[in-house]
């Protein structure tokens, strides 16, 4: 599926701002699912551009404004191929999952961090979607991400960024970030290696995955990844019970959010910006694809005002 993609964020603020410095992370990424064709970026004011790509191999596009601005607008252009991911298959078993090498080559994804940070009763609910039909990885990772989608509620604004995800589970309502971020923390507290994913979906709604027509608007998007051994990264939407295909768009990955976030910065002066993001994706062909249900016969088939900090945009 070829598609383009328009990620635009502008803060107005409403008292000039002295200068400004920033980090974007919109560009989508190049992998074994999906493949980069073009991308620029555009800002007002103009800013001269440094690029390069992070410790966890997302792009970076770093620049500052030194001049008085009460406007910043900031517009990144894609154009990307996907396609159905890889197939996993069910022969590895859980116990695999506990193979020393393969957990040093994963430490990073095992440990809890700011926005993943499990207790013993999140780890105990884990725990216990382990049954009959969770004795191998894929299955173990297809289980979590099932129950992650019965138990949260997806609804904006309830959620803000650095909210212990304890919190959302017993609060029971999030958006993509915090879906992706259950997912992870349920997967890391059984031992299975799992890290949060920042891209686009194209669809009409994040919340349905449904496709009406060429030409989607809406937000950056969340899901996660499950390290199987011996396969690789099983990518799944928890938010929308689908598994990872060619509507889903990968910018990068980390350890949560605040390792991808789409644009951070600080700047100096005295005024609050308001913040307006969008995104705008268009798919330049016919062919329509049906998002894959994650459900039982894909686990048998599978082989308002901102603060002055400006630091992060909420995923939705």
């Amino acid at each position: 599926m070829r598609l383009d993609i328009c990620y635009r964020t502008k803060f107005v603020f409403d008292a000039p701002a002295r200068e400004s410095q920033n980090e974007l992370r919109a560009c989508p990424a190049s992998d074994g699912r999906q493949r980069l064709l073009g991308y620029r970026v555009l800002v007002e004011p103009s800013a001269r551009m440094l690029s390069f790509t992070d410790y966890w191999g997302t792009r970076v596009d770093q620049f500052g404004v030194t001049d008085s601005h009460a406007e910043l607008e900031v517009t990144a252009e894609a154009s990307v191929e996907t396609q159905d991911p890889p197939s996993f298959s069910r022969e590895a078993p859980r116990r695999s999952l506990a193979d020393p090498d393969f957990l040093d080559r994963h430490q990073e994804y095992l440990n809890p961090t700011r926005h993943t940070s499990w207790d013993e009763a999140m780890a105990a609910e884990a725990r216990d979607l382990t049954g009959p039909d969770a004795h191998d990885a894929v299955g173990t990772a297809m289980h979590i991400a099932d129950h992650v989608a019965d138990r949260l509620s997806y609804q904006p604004g309830t959620t803000e960024i650095g909210q212990p995800i304890t919190a959302i589970l017993a609060n029971g309502t999030g958006v993509c970030q915090d879906y992706a971020h259950l997912a992870v923390a349920m997967c890391r507290s059984v031992g299975m290696p799992a890290r949060y994913v920042s891209g686009y979906l194209f669809s009409s709604s994040d919340r349905t995955g449904s496709i009406e027509g060429d030409l989607v608007r809406v937000q950056t998007h969340a899901w996660f990844e499950a390290a199987v051994p011996g396969q690789g990264w099983l990518a799944l939407d928890p938010t929308n019970r689908l598994a990872v295909g060619r509507q889903h768009v990968k910018i990068g990955h980390g350890r949560d959010y605040g390792d991808v976030p789409p644009l951070r910065g600080v700047y100096s002066g005295p005024g609050v910006p308001r913040l307006e993001a969008a995104v705008e994706i268009r798919r330049m062909d016919p062919t329509r694809q049906p998002p894959a249900p994650m459900r039982p016969s894909l686990l048998a088939a599978v082989r308002a005002p901102r603060t002055r900090d400006q630091q992060q945009q909420q995923q939705q």
